[in-house]
């Protein structure tokens, strides 16, 4: 009893060292926590607000937080990542109504990030839907979503961009093929944007990329240094 009276303070102090170091771990590895550090409180209080009401939606609320990150990381001016995450937030609606629309089903969080990301760049409602009524069965519109918005990206129509992988997908091409289009587009100067954009909202931003990739085509190139995220290219993020 002595031997275990005089080791107490010793396991107690081993014991609260390992918890501290957990929930330190743990609190880094926390998206909210982490958003709390790099906004202002104000910010912050309202962007994770919007985030929790995306989640009750059933919106892809994990990739919201990352957008927020990658923005503050990226050095965008708080007030610009709110909006921008409120600008996401209707978008991610918009796109997961119209895809259960033309589904007649449930769209999952990459279906709807993707779709949203199409809107972005000037594709409607209901083009997604008639995309989604289209496609086979049981057939994810992730990568094909992404496709499109690649193929917009490099200054194909949107409307053309929609043709070229509806066609595909009536003729039942992989992912993997669909992932072939943006590179047979004459005169492409820049890597594709397909499925691997979709994996950046979920992990660091330079995690799984090729060196020469460069930044997440949805974080602003601007070094660093402050600025608007919607001018950041040609579409709004």
């Amino acid at each position: 009893m002595n031997r275990f009276v005089r080791l107490l303070p010793v396991v107690v102090s081993a014991f609260a060292l390992a918890s501290g170091r957990a929930g330190a771990q743990s609190r880094a590895a926390d998206p909210s926590a982490r958003l709390r550090e790099v906004l202002p409180a104000d910010v912050a209080d309202r962007v994770l607000a919007r985030i929790a009401d995306a989640r009750t939606r059933q919106l892809p609320a994990v990739a919201l937080e990352n957008r927020a990150l990658k923005f503050a990381a990226r050095g965008v001016a708080p007030q610009d990542i709110e909006n921008s995450v409120n600008e996401q937030i209707d978008r991610m609606q918009q796109s997961k109504a119209a895809l259960e629309q033309g589904r007649n089903g449930r769209a999952d969080d990459d279906e709807v990030e993707a779709g949203a990301d199409v809107m972005r760049k000037g594709v409607d409602g209901t083009q997604v839907s008639a995309l989604a009524k289209s496609s086979p069965s049981g057939r994810s519109l992730a990568v094909p979503l992404f496709v499109i918005g690649s193929l917009i990206d490099r200054g194909v129509a949107s409307a053309d961009a929609l043709q070229r992988v509806e066609s595909r997908l009536a003729a039942r091409a992989s992912d993997r093929d669909l992932e072939d289009l943006p590179n047979a587009v004459a005169g492409a100067n820049k890597p594709a944007l397909t499925g691997q954009d979709l994996a950046a909202t979920k992990r660091p931003a330079t995690a799984g990329r090729p060196s020469t990739a460069g930044p997440p085509e949805s974080v602003p190139r601007n070094a660093g240094r402050k600025a608007n995220p919607g001018n950041s290219g040609s579409h709004r993020p």
